[in-house]
């Protein structure tokens, strides 16, 4: 047998991008599907971030284009295919409910129906939420934990996760979920709250701005590293039978902790620059999150290696030396 093929979507999104990287180390062929943009150049970042760009096969196509999908898979014939293009940005769910169902919901099915259909020995990774918990049903969340989602984003996820359970047990594809629970690097999106930190706090320390403007700083969430989850993601899909499984770091801290900690790295005090918006508050808050991986790391011999600060701190850096190559 030759090199493994992998297919991802969402690979130039943080967890393609970390996810290829891990899949090329392995000697692993990897395809992309991307969706075109007029912002060609730009769409790559991440991979070129990780001096990848040019070791991946990108192939145009959307996730709510079934056609453009079955002529990605005739062509790949992938061995692994990884679900994780969404409409991700919880925020941006509520502007845009019915998108958000289209791609990450209904979007997750068309790939789903490709696997079935010409790739039915390839094996399956949707990329599930902990965002499904929503209006956490336990103190601790776990995979047998009731959902109860408080966005369309985490509607259209559940959506996604169910079908993926129904295609498995109906079809008998090698088809897993990963819930996981928030995991950031500095590869993540301006627009989420530990990017959206860690560059205000950047722009501050630099002298290019005085305030981080921020919303509900009292949530809190259990934030892993996106490094440490797409080996998560692999190993699912190295296990004789497929499964679903929790991903996360078994420990929750606020959004202000969160800032402390960034502030405090370089030097600076939050109570002189943080500012409370209140049109920032999401329509239904989910106020805590925390995740147990212990099916993960008994099963896949997975656990959560960068702590909280470590990860942090590095986004600090990144965005730092984002802001001085621009100076």
């Amino acid at each position: 047998m030759g090199e493994k093929r992998a297919l991802i979507t969402g690979i130039t999104g943080q967890d393609g991008a970390y996810l290829a990287q891990l899949l090329l180390e392995k000697n692993y062929k990897v395809y992309g599907v991307v969706r075109r943009s007029s912002h060609a150049g730009v769409f790559d970042h991440r991979l070129k971030w990780l001096n990848i760009a040019d070791k991946v096969t990108l192939l145009d196509g959307n996730l709510i284009d079934l056609s453009s999908l079955a002529r990605i898979f005739q062509e790949v014939r992938p061995d692994e295919v990884y679900n994780l293009a969404a409409q991700s940005f919880v925020t941006a769910s509520w502007q845009q409910p019915i998108l958000t169902g289209e791609v990450t919901g209904i979007g997750a099915v068309h790939v789903l129906e490709c696997v079935r259909t010409l790739a039915p020995q390839a094996r399956f990774y949707q990329a599930s939420s902990s965002e499904m918990f929503g209006l956490i049903q336990e103190d601790v969340q776990s995979e047998s934990t009731p959902f109860y989602p408080r966005s369309p984003y985490g509607v259209a996820k559940l959506y996604a996760h169910w079908m993926t359970v129904n295609y498995r047990e109906s079809f008998g594809l090698h088809a897993s979920n990963g819930i996981l629970f928030n995991h950031e690097s500095p590869l993540r999106g301006i627009e989420f709250v530990t990017r959206k930190v860690t560059d205000g706090v950047a722009r501050i320390k630099a002298g290019l701005a005085t305030e981080l403007r921020l919303g509900n700083i009292d949530a809190k969430r259990d934030w892993g590293h996106a490094k440490d989850y797409v080996q998560a993601m692999w190993l699912m899909l190295q296990q004789d039978k497929p499964d679903d499984y929790v991903v996360a770091t078994g420990r929750t801290t606020t959004v202000r902790d969160m800032c402390n900690i960034a502030f405090e790295h370089v030097g600076l005090t939050p109570d002189n620059h943080l500012v409370i918006d209140e049109k920032l508050f999401r329509p239904a808050e989910v106020e805590v999150l925390l995740g147990s991986p212990a099916k993960a790391e008994k099963a896949l011999g997975w656990r959560a290696e960068t702590s909280l600060e470590a990860m942090i701190c590095e986004m600090v850096d990144a965005d730092l030396a984002r802001i001085g190559a621009l100076a």
